[in-house]
């Protein structure tokens, strides 16, 4: 058997938590993948991410998004605006974990329209939004 070539390509990876309706990830973790399109912000979400064709570029795939449930514990202030959660409580928030990779390549200005318009879909306050540059293996 031959060996198989590979090779790499420079990507910003995107990793947006996105909260969703406790319905929501329960009908996921059953295996109810339209949830998503079901629930108010993960529906939000995948607009966003099908508007911006480099979010989410693999070529001949497109609007390509990892998903994972998830939660996040978090403790509203008395300065926040809370979208869930009051002051002084801590908070659980289903989750809805989006990991989107936009080529390294990307010009400027599209790159920031597209992570414009996460940020513009994404519901709290103070998004949980990560960037990482790193590499995807390639059939080469």
């Amino acid at each position: 058997m031959p060996p198989i070539q590979t090779a790499t390509r420079a990507v910003l990876a995107i990793r947006v938590h996105c909260p969703i309706e406790p319905d929501t990830l329960a009908a996921l973790l059953s295996g109810d993948i339209g949830a998503i399109e079901r629930d108010p912000h993960a529906a939000r979400m995948r607009e966003a991410i099908a508007r911006h064709p480099a979010v989410g570029d693999f070529g001949p795939y497109i609007a390509v998004a990892e998903l994972s449930p998830g939660w996040e514990i978090f403790t509203v202030t008395p300065a926040a605006k809370p979208t869930l959660g009051k002051p002084g409580k801590q908070q659980v928030s289903p989750t809805l974990i989006m990991t989107l990779h936009i080529d390294a390549a990307t010009p400027p200005a599209r790159l920031d329209a597209a992570l414009a318009a996460l940020i513009a879909a994404h519901p709290w306050e103070t998004p949980v939004v990560e960037l990482t540059e790193t590499r995807l293996l390639l059939r080469g």
